[in-house]
């Protein structure tokens, strides 16, 4: 048995019937190139069976551990039916991207079984370009970006052939925990608390601020902070060699409100080469640029919905903080970053420049935070109240009065600059399909992959009903730093 962390179970925390936790990838894969030149859920299943015991996060099931006393665990499933994950469908012609978008967001809507592992994967055929499109559908308390990455890598190969795959180490089989060894597990847990808490302390205090999520509706909590900070760095003897916080603070738009049980998905691509020229032309990275283009398409948003605040919005970029020894040990292991999104600057040089100059500061305030953050933020509330109080901070944050930690997410995955093959048909794009929160209804998540980058835009259904206009924003926000 494996327990999730505390930043894992916050991902099942956050679920409600309008909101979910799990993220999604569709890959579309060019079925000639496979063995008979088509793909079919059973090859699907024939991949799967052989690559089983490389991957057992696909066979952990969830063991919750009763009245919430401790965080729950993962155990393999004594009764795991692949056929239950793995489903195919079809497009009604003329099978358009919109009908794809629409058939995807439909998929994503709908919540996980808790009973079984938490993923699964449909096969969909009849897109005009001829391609299989696979979306894949995981929750987020078993993988991250990277992690989910790792996943897919196991799952793809360098030649259509495939590949000789490396022994599985053993697993050893888990047994059905009852309620009884649960609960006791769970009272074991109990005297951990108050010394996670404590191990936690010094890590998050002086870094509330970078965790705003946990802390933002706990009055004093920044002020606190603040001092802890300071004391920190005096201590220390690097006083005024952090780079200093800016208080950011997220203006309300459509976007930042409760959301529906139902969303709207959105997907394109864009050339590298392309980005690349810019970057050059600019001396900024890619990154810069995919942020700056961001900006630009969600200013023409807000422009034609009258709604374009004067101040910047405040976006929300995943970091990684994985090292090469926790490879392979999925869960999550990252950092939520804050920078300015600058859709209140209307000449779009400046704000790719404004950009790289954020971005810059965020990385140097990455560099000094403590990796487990997140985790030690989380300790702070007792695993029993945990859900509630995870619920709580998202709907003061729609209230009214409250404002929203975030307004988007924005994510840049960097991918292999190389063909790859699932079954032996080539994939040719990787369209990532991400998580939307009460408060944070629009997100915007690209991999970059064979020389281009792939979009992924996730918002709420009734919020943004125009996504694709969205989409083009970000052609035209390219083509205006070109």
């Amino acid at each position: 048995m494996r327990q999730l962390t505390s930043l894992d179970a916050q991902f099942l925390a956050l679920e409600t019937p309008r909101q979910s936790g799990h993220v999604a990838g569709l890959a579309m894969l060019d079925a000639s190139t496979a063995p008979g030149g088509k793909l079919s859920g059973a090859d699907i299943e024939a991949l799967l069976i052989e690559r089983l015991p490389l991957l057992p996060p696909l066979r952990w099931r969830l063991a919750e551990v009763p009245f919430g006393l401790d965080y729950p665990y993962w155990i393999d499933d004594p009764e795991f039916d692949l056929d239950f994950h793995v489903r195919e469908l079809a497009l009604a012609p003329p099978g358009s991207d919109e009908q794809l978008g629409e058939q995807v967001a439909r998929i994503v809507s709908r919540p996980l079984d808790r009973s079984r592992p938490l993923w699964e994967l449909y096969l969909i055929h009849g897109h005009e370009s001829g391609c299989v499109g696979m979306l894949t559908k995981i929750h987020h308390a078993l993988v991250d970006g990277m992690s989910g990455a790792e996943i897919m890598g196991l799952l793809l190969d360098l030649e259509p052939e495939g590949r000789e795959l490396p022994k599985a180490v053993p697993q050893g089989g888990d047994h059905e925990p009852g309620e009884v060894e649960m609960l006791a597990r769970g009272l074991l847990g109990v005297p951990r608390y108050p010394l996670r808490l404590l191990r936690s302390l010094p890590r998050a205090i002086p870094n509330v601020e970078d965790a705003p999520a946990i802390f933002g509706s706990i009055p004093g909590s920044s002020t606190v902070g603040r001092l802890a900070a300071q004391a920190q760095r005096l201590a220390s003897g690097r006083n005024g060699q952090t780079p200093a916080r800016t208080k950011l603070v997220a203006p309300k738009t459509t976007f930042n409100g409760r959301i529906s049980a139902h969303r709207r998905f959105a997907f394109g691509q864009m050339t590298l080469d392309a980005v690349k020229a810019v970057k050059n032309q600019y001396g900024c990275t890619v990154n810069d640029v995919v942020v700056a283009i961001a900006a630009s398409a969600v200013r023409r948003w807000l422009i034609d919905h009258d709604e374009l605040p004067d101040e910047p919005l405040v976006a929300q970029i995943p970091v990684s903080v994985r090292t090469d020894d926790e490879l392979g040990t999925y869960g999550n292991r990252i950092l939520l970053m804050s920078v300015p999104l600058f859709t209140n600057e209307p000449d779009p040089v400046e704000r790719l420049r404004r950009t790289h100059d954020a971005l810059k500061v965020m990385k140097e305030r990455y560099k000094a935070l403590p990796a487990q953050l997140l985790q030690d933020a989380n300790h702070f509330i007792p695993p029993a109240v945990f859900a509630r109080a995870a619920r709580l901070t998202f709907r003061l944050s729609t209230s009214g009065s409250g404002r929203p930690a975030w307004n988007l997410v924005i994510s840049n995955v960097p991918g292999p600059q190389f063909p790859l093959y699932c079954a032996g048909a080539q994939l040719k794009a990787n369209y990532p399909v991400s998580v939307i929160t009460d408060g944070m209804g629009l997100n915007i998540t690209v991999m970059s992959y064979d020389g281009h980058l792939d979009f992924g835009l996730v918002a709420d259904r009734d919020q943004m009903p125009d996504l694709w206009s969205l989409l083009e924003g970000l052609d035209e926000g390219l083509a205006e730093l070109q």
